[in-house]
């Protein structure tokens, strides 16, 4: 790698705290009027990307994140969200009741299914995945694997009636 200078350094160390180029770019002294086409400029540089890397890999290292972590930490946040269930209260602090009177309690959904969103997303659970192909088993007995992301109706179809023979 060559050597960077040191306003190049500065805005790889300036861009790895918000991963925005232009601000990186003003941090490391350009100007306002110039920082996006600068920014765009650093950010096609080889160099200048793999210091970057180097940089973002070093503090992943010192603050010890990794996937495991955040799966971990993602389903603690969920377990939490779950186990919060709380009356509701009015703005004076009186809990709300329902018809029955009895007291009304909640949790906190939207961290709930934040989190497990999160969890799901990960790459070896892969729960929310969108589904790209099927495999049907055709005339003859042998599984076929069929690419449905961009198949219309009247062409599974007819994939449909070849396989059937």
């Amino acid at each position: 790698m060559a050597k960077l200078t040191d306003k190049q350094e500065l805005f790889a160390r300036e861009f790895i705290k918000d991963l925005n180029a232009t601000q990186a770019a003003i941090r490391a002294g350009y100007s306002e009027k110039s920082s996006r086409n600068q920014g765009a400029r650093m950010m096609a540089n080889d160099d200048i990307l793999k210091r970057i890397a180097e940089l973002n890999q070093e503090r992943l290292e010192r603050v010890r994140v990794d996937a495991d972590y955040v799966l971990r930490q993602a389903v603690k946040l969920h377990e939490r969200c779950m186990q919060e269930v709380e009356p509701i209260t009015d703005r004076r602090g009186e809990e709300i009741t329902d018809e029955q009177g009895r007291t009304v309690y909640g949790f906190n959904a939207k961290g709930a299914v934040a989190a497990l969103k999160l969890i799901g997303e990960h790459v070896t659970v892969q729960a929310f995945k969108q589904q790209t192909s099927t495999e049907i088993t055709g005339a003859d007995g042998a599984p076929v694997r069929i690419d449905v992301t961009s198949m219309t109706a009247q062409e599974a179809e007819s994939v449909y009636k070849k396989m059937m023979g």
